[in-house]
């Protein structure tokens, strides 16, 4: 018997209808003794694997034409935003378009049968939970999953977070991680031996959030060269934008400007890598001057979680810069507003009436990208 690796057998082509003997011998390649399957060890990495060729399933093609299982995707997990270059970019949203009219399709799709998703949440989540959910059922798979897992989990009896993952691969087939501590996706990726997602790590990163970013300002502003983004509210604790400004200094001709109060202003290291990328930015205090200038307005929360105890630091914050309907007089038609969500008080809610508010298109948008990913982890492309 040939040996195989377990990151070569997660990219087999798998039978949509698999029998309960199909789905048997798919589990023994992928947790076969070191003798028949080499153990994957991979230390994390940004490298991106060539891709190697592997058959196409016909049956998938027979059961939904928009999607089938080809060449190896790139990437062995997705961590954060710098693994991504504008090529794997580009073909991320031709597959999460495709996912889109998988959604709408009365059919549906079980690319994905047999295939099982471990969701380990930390920390709160409606949006990013609820979509990877979401986007496993709809092509298929079935979930695993544990929410607030800091406490309802055997992280509150002291189980590390290695001795978790080694446990809950042996579950699944791919495992999507919210982690309070910055790093801490990394470390489960480094552990692992099926793909890992970061959906999000402390006041790190969160790759998924910024991918559907991306992909809702090419939807909405019909371009990614040339855009005016104005990053506005805790831009200090706030990964998602940390994520959106690695990922869109991929393309050419941007300008970005920080809108935050003092407290939460955007950190020294995102600065330098946009410096060290070309990319044009301009700290301001005016959003009104800011707003006028801008295709996208990226809206984010004061996250009172991040403060600790130093609940006067975030009561000076909170409250400095809203999205109101002032600033959409001064806004221009064809821009668009954004939020990675939930809000507070940050937007008014009479904004949300205006065609310009792309927050709630925004949002299910992430459905789209995390059908693709799933699909491109587990499948290949």
């Amino acid at each position: 018997m040939a040996l195989l690796s377990p990151s070569s057998t997660r990219f087999l082509c798998k039978n949509p209808n698999p029998t309960r003997g199909d789905r048997a011998i798919a589990s023994s390649l992928r947790r076969a003794p070191s003798s028949v399957v080499s153990p994957r060890s991979k230390p994390f990495s940004l490298a991106i694997s060539s891709r190697s060729p592997t058959r196409r399933c016909s049956a998938s093609l027979a059961e939904s034409p928009i999607v089938a299982a080809g060449s190896r995707f790139q990437l062995e997990d997705v961590i954060e935003a710098q693994q991504f270059d504008r090529d794997i970019l580009n073909e991320i949203f031709e597959v999460a378009h495709q996912m889109e009219e998988i959604e709408k399709s009365s059919t549906g799709s079980a690319i994905l049968k047999g295939y099982l998703m471990a969701t380990l949440f930390y920390e709160p989540s409606t949006r990013t939970r609820l979509s990877f959910e979401s986007a496993m059922k709809r092509l298929g798979g079935e979930v695993l999953t544990t929410e607030n897992a800091r406490e309802f989990s055997s992280a509150a009896k002291g189980e590390t977070l290695e001795d978790t993952i080694r446990t809950v691969e042996g579950y699944a087939d791919i495992i999507v991680l919210r982690h309070f501590e910055s790093g801490a996706a990394r470390r489960a990726a480094s552990t692992a031996s099926i793909p890992v997602i970061n959906a999000g790590d402390g006041p790190g990163q969160h790759p998924t959030q910024a991918l559907l970013d991306v992909y809702t300002i090419k939807r909405e502003i019909g371009r990614l060269d040339g855009i005016t983004l104005g990053l506005v509210g805790d831009l200090a604790n706030g990964r998602t934008v940390r994520s959106l400004a690695y990922l869109i200094a991929k393309y050419q001709n941007i300008k970005i400007y920080f809108v935050s109060p003092e407290v939460v202003k955007m950190k020294d290291d995102i600065k330098d890598y946009l410096t060290a990328m070309g990319v044009e930015w301009e700290e301001s205090s005016d959003l009104l001057e800011v707003a006028s200038k801008c295709d996208v307005v990226y809206q984010t929360r004061i996250q009172k979680e991040r403060f600790g105890e130093r609940v006067d630091l975030y009561e000076a914050a909170r409250g400095k810069y809203i999205v109101d309907k002032v600033v959409l007089e001064v806004l221009p038609k064809h821009a668009v507003i954004m939020h990675p969500l939930p809000r507070l008080d940050e937007i008014t809610v009479d904004v949300d009436g205006d065609p310009r508010a792309a927050y709630f298109r925004q949002a299910k948008n992430g459905l789209y990208i995390r059908m693709a990913l799933l699909k491109l982890l587990l499948l290949g492309w």
